[in-house]
């Protein structure tokens, strides 16, 4: 009887165990999940366009000259002309490539999507000078719409915008890193685990 009772005690003490550690299973899986959906959502909340915005200004001279009858005759024209543009430089982040791994609790940023920039100038012409013999001509806009687009692109190289624009970005994935900071995860890039909030100005370079 005694015997019974021992096994009895023992097989119940054992179920209990059993009980407890499934649940305790259940729980760590169903705090993992809820940390996984909670970083899938911060991706998707940083997975947006990052712009950044300026205005360039600039004045052209454009000239050009037919010459006939072995440079004996020319016929010159030529404008200046006024341009004021607006510029954006973006990330997509929803171009941005990742990978979860829950069993190590990791995330790796793959790649970082490259910037795009936008010009959209807005050119008006002054002091049109032309002859019938040398007229303005779409390869004429086409010709000024170019050297325009490479002035802009050398301002903008050497301004601050694209910059501003590398911060803006920075900002944004300190928001994922803070978050999976704070529930125990690691995040790396370029197969290198994110420290801190300066490792990012480090490793993100335009």
């Amino acid at each position: 009887m005694i015997k019974k009772i021992v096994i009895g005690a023992a097989a119940l003490v054992i179920v209990i165990l059993l009980f407890k550690f499934c649940e305790f299973k259940k729980s760590d899986d169903s705090a993992l999940d809820y940390n996984t959906n909670l970083i899938q959502q911060q991706i998707v909340n940083v997975g947006k366009l990052v712009v950044t915005e300026g205005h360039f200004a600039e004045v052209i001279t454009y000239k050009n000259q037919q010459k006939y009858l072995m440079n004996m005759l020319s016929f010159e024209k030529k404008a200046l002309l006024v341009v004021n543009a607006d510029v954006t430089v973006a990330y997509d982040l929803h171009q941005m490539k990742y990978d979860i791994d829950e069993k190590n609790k990791t995330i790796t940023i793959i790649s970082i999507p490259k910037e795009e920039i936008k010009i959209s100038p807005d050119i008006k012409f002054y002091d049109v000078e032309q002859s019938k013999l040398n007229p303005f001509t779409g390869d004429d806009y086409n010709k000024i719409n170019k050297q325009v687009r490479a002035n802009l692109a050398k301002k903008i190289a050497n301004s601050s915008l694209k910059k501003n624009a590398q911060n803006r970005l920075i900002s944004e994935l300190s928001k994922l890193f803070i978050l999976t900071n704070n529930l125990g995860w690691t995040l790396k890039y370029e197969g290198k685990a994110i420290e801190n909030e300066n490792d990012l100005t480090q490793k993100i370079k335009l």
